[in-house]
């Protein structure tokens, strides 16, 4: 059996919330409160839940953009969880990130080509010829025309922005690639052009994706196992079909009925969620989802289910799901 490229356990992110005349942090931001998951190496992960649920800040500390409050992130056997500077730089080399608007994340002052050369310069790999010749290479591979690397971003289409994005993190060749939600900002027409192209870049290079998204639909038609994330805890995962088809959580079933359905005519038994999303500050006791659930029991309120295996699935849930 292969070893997993990456390897999450219990990694926790709690941002101080500072209070008063002293600015003191009195609270806590729970948003990411105790999440373990493993990719294996050419795999897709989708990471699906509702805006401000934490799948963002948790790409971002496996990215080590964040350091985070507790837990391990292990990167092909190695713990890279704390590390820093010069002993974090190689590693920087394999995981690399897409994110979601590409003309915030794209330096508007420098062109296409100084865009995509500065990750060769940073790590210090080839001479300006052959750094020009990767660039445009790499251009070619996304798509884009050669000459794209006099303009800038601003010259470009949201859709083509997004492929000088991707052209990026593919560069230095690396192992492991965190989508954060990278076509959510496009035209419809323009998301199934970027989702082709990351399928044929994982293909043709052998990458491992976290796919982090709110469309279960799209996250369904480019993962291999799906986990579905609450207020900074995942309480599903499984297999892209099984997840789609047969979903096990109250949570997981309510996203999967909430995917519209193109035929007017056909009708849809929806499972309404009702009520706010609660403060990830003052998370609720017990199953955070309780004060949402339609199968709610006194247990939830008091007890934190734990990730239990139910048939193909992963499930925090206390219903008897078997």
């Amino acid at each position: 059996m292969t070893d997993p490229i990456l390897k999450v356990s219990n990694l926790k992110m709690h941002f101080p919330v500072k209070e008063g005349i002293l600015l003191r942090a009195q609270k806590f931001n729970r948003a990411v409160d105790g999440v373990s998951f493993e990719i294996n190496p050419g795999e897709t992960m989708g990471l699906v839940g509702e805006s401000g649920c934490g799948k963002s800040t948790l790409g971002r500390c496996i990215a080590r953009l964040y350091s985070p409050t507790d837990g391990k992130i292990e990167f092909e056997g190695t713990d890279i969880t704390h590390l820093r500077g010069k002993k974090l730089l190689p590693i920087r080399q394999h995981i690399q990130m897409i994110f979601q608007d590409p003309m915030e994340s794209l330096n508007a002052r420098h062109t296409v080509g100084d865009i995509l050369e500065e990750p060769f310069i940073i790590h210090r790999m080839g001479e300006k010829a052959e750094r020009a010749t990767r660039v445009r290479k790499l251009l070619d591979i996304v798509g884009l025309p050669s000459r794209s690397v006099t303009r800038y971003p601003f010259e470009f289409s949201g859709g083509q922005r997004q492929r000088i994005g991707i052209a990026r993190s593919i560069a230095l060749n690396p192992k492991l690639v965190i989508c954060d939600e990278p076509v959510s900002a496009l035209d419809v027409s323009i998301q199934s052009q970027i989702l082709n192209l990351l399928v044929d870049l994982q293909q043709e290079f052998n990458l491992a994706y976290l796919f982090i998204a709110h469309d279960l639909a799209v996250v369904k038609h480019i993962s291999d196992r799906i986990a579905i994330m609450y207020l900074g805890n995942i309480v599903e995962e499984a297999t892209g079909e099984s997840t789609y088809h047969k979903p096990r959580h109250p949570y997981t079933r309510s996203l999967i009925s909430a995917i519209p359905v193109p035929d007017p005519h056909k009708q849809v038994n929806r499972e309404v969620i009702t009520g706010d999303v609660p403060s990830p500050i003052s998370p609720p006791s017990g199953c955070h989802f309780h004060p949402r659930c339609p199968n709610v029991m006194d247990k939830c309120k008091a007890d934190s289910p734990t990730l239990r295996r139910v048939a193909d699935h992963q499930v925090a849930c206390h219903l008897d799901l078997d």
